[in-house]
């Protein structure tokens, strides 16, 4: 089996795959600090929760935004399951093109969802993930990744409501009812979800204008990409599962 890790800023998402089917999934948090053994014994258990022995798992990869963790969850994963494990990074092979300014800043998770869409969506695309930020990624029909975007996501926009103005409590993240709103709470709530669909629609629009490619396929994922994606007619796939993917495919290109 395979163990994919895909590490960012607020959530690691962890999958098994037997073949290539991916049989379960977690999420944890990012940010509480973990010792190897930590990391290594909580591995261990999600895998034994599903009936999974350590020994099933023959090879680990990995794609991170958090370098600071890097060492302990690597370590751990060699001292319990004996497996040193590919890194996303450079000599990594991948199958996509970057041709930006400069290739070594894209993070690692943009790299993998980007030939995780190109691989089962084709290009020319727009790949949206939703996270910590949200970013938007541009493949062309060739595989050159070519252009990307970053903007604060939902999370921060609202933590910025919340933290810098005294009287705005912290709301849940949801679509209200009506765009009308009529307390604190849903204008809060109507704010960050409908502005956050008309960035969406927006990006989308100048980038199919820019591109001259008004067929582009748009596939999102992510945490929050649900709740967009249920409003808006501009994203063609939602696939939550499409980092996870991505790290088989990437795997299978590399393996020897």
């Amino acid at each position: 089996m395979l163990f994919v890790i895909d590490i960012g800023n607020t959530n690691i998402v962890l999958g098994a795959f037997k073949g290539d089917d991916l049989v379960v999934s977690w999420r944890m948090t990012t940010k509480t600090p973990r010792t190897s053994d930590e990391y290594g014994l909580f591995m261990y258990n999600l895998l034994l929760s599903k009936g999974i022995d350590k020994d099933e798992i023959k090879d680990v990869i990995i794609a991170s935004v958090v370098p600071n963790i890097m060492y302990s969850l690597v370590s751990g994963i060699i001292k319990y399951f004996d497996t040193t494990p590919i890194i996303v990074g450079p000599g990594v092979k991948t199958g996509i093109d970057i041709r930006t300014d400069n290739p070594k800043e894209v993070g690692a998770d943009r790299i993998v969802n980007t030939v995780s869409a190109y691989d089962t969506y084709g290009g020319p695309a727009i790949v949206i993930d939703f996270g910590t930020a949200t970013t938007y990624d541009v493949v062309t029909e060739d595989g050159i990744f070519n252009a990307a975007i970053t903007s604060p996501g939902i999370k921060i926009a609202a933590n910025a409501l919340w933290q810098k103005a005294a009287k705005l409590p912290e709301i849940e993240i949801k679509k209200p009812d009506s765009i009308l709103a009529k307390n604190t709470v849903t204008s809060m709530q109507a704010g960050l979800v409908y502005g956050y669909i008309g960035q969406v629609e927006y990006i989308v629009k100048k980038v199919k204008e820019e591109m001259k490619r008004p067929d582009m396929k748009v596939i999102a994922t992510g945490g929050l990409a649900k709740i967009i994606y249920s409003e808006t007619d501009v994203i063609d796939v939602y696939d939550p599962m499409l980092t996870l993917k991505g790290l088989k495919i990437i795997y299978d290109k590399n393996r020897s």
